[in-house]
């Protein structure tokens, strides 16, 4: 027998959910705040629970394994680093990449963490961080590479370049200059990206 709509059962199954949605949220934000304080060392879900304050079990009712949870960890905390620090609406992909660097230089534990989760991706058995890091470089390379078309067609970046391998080469030129900064604080990693965003112009075939 189907519950109606707006029963006393449907409402309770509701408020149960929200109630829910909330208390994984509040663990995720408290797990955040770990997280961009220290990166992603090598520590149990059990001990992550400790140190944000809630049970084993609770923690494990919400995120199954460790890596689900760093996985989750990063992308709530880029969401919310993205509504606080947006790119300008008609950014270059290097301003794209070079916003981000800088915004992601604010909290130095989220950028280990993201360098914790692609090198861990690499290895055999760690299906959340893989799917992560496939789905996040196939969806920031399309979107960059049509920005690149976009500009191409503008005149305002050179058209002897294939859009994808532009956006790919930011990509990894971003990523790398990132880790570089991780070991060296000193890295010109904004000076790095400034430096392709001129090889891009169009002035610099000619």
């Amino acid at each position: 027998m189907t519950e109606e709509p707006d029963s006393p059962a449907s409402a309770r199954a509701k408020g149960s959910y929200a109630k829910g949605l909330a208390r994984r949220q509040e663990i995720l934000d408290r797990a955040i705040e770990v997280f961009a304080r220290r990166g992603a060392e090598r520590t149990s879900l059990r001990s992550i629970a400790a140190e944000i304050g809630v049970s084993h079990a609770a923690l494990s009712h919400y995120f199954h394994s460790r890596e689900e949870l760093l996985v989750e960890v990063y992308l709530e905390s880029s969401r919310q680093l993205d509504a606080q620090h947006p790119a300008a609406p008609d950014s270059s992909v290097v301003e794209i990449m070079t916003t981000s660097a800088a915004r992601n230089r604010e909290v130095p534990g989220l950028v280990q963490l993201y360098s914790t989760l692609v090198a861990t991706a690499l290895e055999d058995g760690h299906p959340y961080a893989t799917e992560f890091a496939t789905t996040r470089f196939a969806r920031i390379r399309e979107e960059l590479a049509e920005n690149v078309r976009r500009r191409q067609e503008a005149g305002r970046m050179r058209r002897d370049m294939d859009p994808d391998a532009v956006a790919a080469l930011v990509i990894a030129a971003s990523d790398g200059l990132q880790t570089q900064w991780l070991l060296d604080p000193d890295a010109p990693q904004e000076a790095g990206l400034r430096l392709l965003e001129r090889l891009l112009r169009p002035d610099a075939a000619e």
